[in-house]
């Protein structure tokens, strides 16, 4: 494998976790609202 396919996959799997976690923190907040 060259750099930039570990490049790609790295970036790609850090979009997918990162997206997950801002997911999780919005419906955190949004619980905390709707419990308000």
């Amino acid at each position: 494998m060259d750099g930039s396919a570990v490049l790609m996959m790295v970036i790609g799997c850090g979009a997918v976790w990162g997206g997950a976690l801002i997911a999780i923190i919005i419906a955190l907040r949004v619980d905390k609202k709707a419990g308000n």
